[in-house]
């Protein structure tokens, strides 16, 4: 952990509200991917956004520093996105495939990766719509945020094996989505 951000997080814990608002401000967009990934749609994922930071200031002094402040975090917004596609009974991307991309993109991919991932959104959105919102958790840190099998463990409470066959079952299900895709481009 950074030394600003570690004593951001001590004054926060002290009950330094602009402390925390750097906080978010450091985090929120991350926060927010999150939340769009595993929820389909922008307003889920800013309500995603908003809870994550609420319940994060009311439990700030709880945070031990055992794991990373952004882990923390994620672990916060997965369980409330998971809560979220549960309540609502499955994955549901209402945005239009451009601004979807554009979104979930968020400016990781060069043109050429949106022109592609613009192709294959809908089997994409397909697929993540037949994952278990735990399968959907596990993928989302792993492939887009690139979080470790460690940090998705602690993220989502599960046992490396668990965490690791979640991962893969998520892996096999979009495989077989995507494989007319695939095939086609050939």
């Amino acid at each position: 952990m950074e030394a600003h951000e570690a004593a951001a997080i001590e004054r926060a814990k002290a009950g330094d509200r602009d402390a925390f608002r750097e906080l978010v401000e450091r985090h929120s967009r991350g926060v927010f991917r999150l939340g769009y990934r595993m929820t389909g749609n922008s307003t889920d994922a800013e309500d995603v956004v908003q809870e994550t930071f609420f319940r994060a200031w009311k439990q700030i002094r709880a945070f031990d520093g055992r794991a990373a402040f952004g882990s923390w975090l994620y672990r916060i917004a997965a369980n409330h996105a998971v809560d979220l596609v549960r309540a609502r009974g499955r994955y549901d991307s209402s945005e239009p495939a451009e601004t979807r991309v554009a979104l979930a993109a968020a400016g990781d991919f060069a043109q050429d990766r949106l022109v592609y991932a613009g192709q294959v959104s809908g089997r994409i959105e397909q697929a993540m719509g037949q994952l278990t919102p735990r399968e959907r958790a596990a993928f989302v840190l792993r492939h887009f945020e690139g979080q470790s099998i460690d940090e998705i463990c602690r993220a989502l409470g599960l046992r490396t094996n668990a965490a690791k066959q979640c991962i893969f079952r998520a892996v096999q299900k979009l495989r077989r989505a995507l494989k007319p895709v695939v095939e086609a481009a050939r």
